[in-house]
C-alpha cells in the first residue's frame, strides 16, 4: 500500500487568520506547514515558533524553496494579485483568502494565469465547506425544498474599532462571505439594492453595517446583512446564520450551534464552526491539488461574488437598484 506525499504548504502573511490556517494544515493528513513569511519579520518569526515551522526573509526565498508545493496568500487584499501572480509563476498551487481581489479584472487575471500554468488557484470561500451548508445545497439541488422562496445570510458580530481599522469595511470584508454563500446555494442574482451605515466608530471612515436585498435569477428573493456594530444577544441570535426557505421545506445553519466559552482573536466567544470551515477547506484544497476532488467554489465564483460586491457599492453610491 502506497501513500501520497504530504503537500508542503507555506503562508504569505501571518495575520490573525493564519492561526486558523495553521490549525487546519496541522489537522490535514495530506499536508504539512513548511514555513511562513511576513512583511514584519519579527511577527513572522513569532508565528513560525508558534506553528513549529521555519521562516524566510523574503517572498522570493519562500517561492524558491523546493519543499513548498503550495502557498496560502493571507496578506491584505491590495497585495493579493501580486503575491498570487508571483506564486503561480513560481510553479506553486495557491489558496488565496477572500476577498480574492480588488476588482473583477484582478480575479480574471489570476484565473487566466492559473489555467496557463496548469495550477490550482482556489478562493478562500470557507463558509461553504461546512457540512450544514453542503447539505442545504444537496437538498436544493435534489428538489427537496421545492421552489426557492427566500435566502438569508446574516452576520452580526461586534468588532472593536481598532480591529475593524485593519479591514476595508463590512461590505468587502464580510459581505463577500455572504455573496459566495448565496451563489453556492441559489445561483446568480439578477438585481441588487443596498444600504450602509456607520454607527459606532469614532475615527475610521469604514461602514460598520450594510444590508442588501437581491432578486435571484430563479425568482427567489435574498437578504444579506453584515455588521460589526453590535452582537445579537437575543434568543436564537443571528450571529452568523444562513436560512433557506422553499415551498416544500427549509434549512437553517447557525454559528450558535457550536460555541466555546473562551475568547477568540476578535470575538468574545469562539465560534467553532468558523474554525471547522477552514479545516474542511484545507482538506478540500489538498484533495483538489492531488486530483481527488473538484473545488466547491472556484475563481469564476469569486468573479461573480466580486460582481455582487461592486453592484452593492454602486447601489449605495447611486441610491438605485442595480442590474447585475
Amino acid at each position: 500500500m502506497t501513500t501520497n506525499p504530504s503537500l508542503g504548504i507555506a503562508f504569505l502573511g501571518t495575520g490573525d487568520v493564519s492561526d486558523l490556517h495553521a490549525e487546519g494544515v496541522r489537522r490535514c493528513r495530506d499536508a504539512h506547514l513548511v514555513g511562513v513569511w511576513n512583511r514584519t519579520a519579527e511577527k513572522g518569526k513569532t508565528k513560525a515558533e508558534l506553528f513549529g515551522c521555519r521562516t524566510w526573509d523574503t517572498p522570493e526565498q519562500l517561492l524558491g524553496d523546493p519543499a513548498v508545493d503550495a502557498v496560502f496568500v493571507l496578506t491584505n487584499l491590495e497585495t493579493h494579485i501580486d503575491f498570487v501572480t508571483m506564486a503561480l509563476n513560481a510553479g506553486k498551487h495557491v489558496l488565496v483568502e477572500k476577498p480574492v481581489g480588488v476588482t473583477i479584472d484582478e480575479i480574471q487575471a489570476m484565473k487566466a494565469l492559473s489555467e496557463q500554468k496548469g495550477l490550482v488557484c482556489m478562493p478562500g470561500h470557507n463558509f461553504i465547506h461546512e457540512e450544514g451548508i453542503i447539505r442545504s445545497r444537496e437538498l436544493i439541488d435534489g428538489g427537496d425544498l421545492g421552489k426557492l422562496v427566500a435566502i438569508y445570510v446574516m452576520y452580526h458580530i461586534h468588532h472593536p474599532e481598532e480591529v475593524a481599522a485593519r479591514y476595508p469595511g463590512v461590505i468587502r470584508q464580510i459581505l463577500t462571505h455572504n455573496a459566495y454563500t448565496l451563489l453556492y446555494l441559489a445561483g446568480r442574482p439578477a438585481k441588487v439594492s443596498a444600504m450602509k451605515s456607520r454607527l459606532h466608530y469614532d475615527e475610521i471612515p469604514q461602514e460598520d453595517i450594510a444590508t442588501v436585498n437581491l432578486t435571484m435569477e430563479n425568482g427567489a428573493l435574498a437578504h444579506l446583512c453584515a455588521s460589526f456594530a453590535a452582537d445579537d444577544h437575543s434568543a436564537d441570535p443571528w450571529t452568523m446564520m444562513v436560512k433557506v426557505i422553499g415551498t416544500s421545506g427549509s434549512t437553517r445553519y447557525s454559528y450558535r450551534d457550536w460555541v466555546e466559552i473562551k475568547p477568540a482573536v476578535v470575538h468574545s466567544q469562539t465560534y467553532t464552526a468558523y474554525r471547522g470551515s477552514i479545516i474542511h477547506e484545507i482538506e478540500r484544497f489538498a484533495d483538489v491539488v492531488a486530483g481527488r476532488a473538484t473545488q466547491l467554489s472556484d475563481l469564476d465564483d469569486a468573479i461573480d461574488a466580486q460582481r455582487i460586491i461592486e453592484g452593492i457599492e454602486a447601489s449605495i453610491d447611486t441610491g438605485r437598484t442595480i442590474d447585475l
